[in-house]
């Protein structure tokens, strides 16, 4: 069975204007020709199976938000080859909108003043979705989330993570091959987090819906991906499993100390003790990212105890998070 998504090749250049400062430069730049080709997508290939949840990150500015276009038909690439479901995106843009389902930015699709269950029948006559499917899709849902209480609230009424959770249902309401999910669960609650991670795990695996998650959260990516791309300015950096990427940085282990005072000012000491270390402070702990190739984990704190009274200590293997941060600094070799 051939790949859902086939990318090959694909670049994606945009033509920029060289814009001047000030009003004078202003008025030039109407008739200005000073252009610049940046290359937002730069020759990446894929290939994606009908079924799997593929992370697809980078860090702001990388082609991520490019390349979801182009696969979504908003954008035609510059060269190379792309095929969604078997379709030209750019060329079949109606048969590929019938074939996926999108939730971006958190731009909603649902009727702001309508119920949700009216958004519901509005894309049950947009999709053509028979009336035993509608209604099958609509059983599952109750199965899979507690929607009740939602089908005749109000969009505007509803909470940010009952209208994500909700824009994700219609998403998957027309039983699409494809979704595409843009930062998914973004200034929502750990609880709700959870809901809706269960929720696309559940879609994924009850429709075999294949889905693209763009995401910063790494905890997204630990619940639903098996799979990762990582792209940066352009080009394809990584493609496999997320074990496999940790095993490229198996000697690195995590320092993690607990001491006295402000933490943010107490790490910001510790990376000018250790400033060729990777230092990070959260709410209880100052994490310091060792290399253990390049110098023992007692080492390190033996240096540190040496400036500071440390409290508490914990070692923990890198985790998923700090190797995409270390990834996005320093690139792939």
């Amino acid at each position: 069975m051939p790949p859902i998504i086939t990318i090959q090749n694909v670049t994606k250049e945009f033509k920029v204007l060289n814009r001047r400062e000030g009003l004078k430069g202003s008025l030039k730049d109407l008739f200005s020709r000073d252009y610049k080709i940046v290359r937002a997508v730069d020759n990446i290939s894929m290939n994606i199976e009908q079924g799997e949840i593929v992370g697809y990150l980078g860090p702001n500015g990388a082609g991520k938000s490019t390349t979801i276009k182009m696969m979504t038909g908003v954008l035609e690439p510059t060269s190379g080859e792309i095929l969604v479901g078997g379709n030209v995106p750019y060329k079949n843009r109606t048969k590929n909108a019938q074939e996926i389902g999108v939730v971006f930015g958190q731009r909603s699709q649902l009727w702001w003043a309508l119920p949700l269950i009216e958004s519901f029948k509005l894309l049950k006559d947009i999709y053509q979705i028979a009336d035993r499917d509608y209604e099958n899709m609509l059983e599952m849902y109750r199965s899979l989330a507690d929607i009740e209480p939602l089908l005749h609230k109000p969009v505007r009424q509803m909470s940010l993570g009952q209208r994500t959770l909700s824009d994700i249902l219609a998403a998957f309401l027309h039983n699409p091959k494809i979704v595409f999910l843009d930062e998914p669960t973004i200034g929502l609650d750990v609880s709700m987090k959870s809901k809706i991670r269960e929720l696309i795990h559940a879609l994924n695996k009850e429709k075999n819906t294949t889905v693209i998650l763009t995401t910063h959260d790494m905890g997204d990516v630990d619940a639903l991906c098996r799979r990762i791309v990582i792209i940066d300015k352009g080009k394809m950096l990584y493609d496999n499993d997320i074990e496999h990427l940790k095993g490229f940085f198996g000697s690195y282990r995590t320092l993690k100390i607990r001491v006295d005072g402000i933490l943010s000012e107490r790490a910001e000491e510790v990376k000018a003790q250790l400033p060729d270390f990777s230092v990070s402070a959260d709410e209880e702990w100052i994490s310091v990212l060792v290399d253990e190739e390049r110098a023992a984990v007692m080492e390190v704190l033996n240096q540190l105890q040496s400036s500071f009274d440390i409290r508490d200590m914990q070692l923990e293997e890198i985790s998923t998070e700090d190797v995409i941060k270390k990834i996005y600094e320093e690139g792939v070799e």
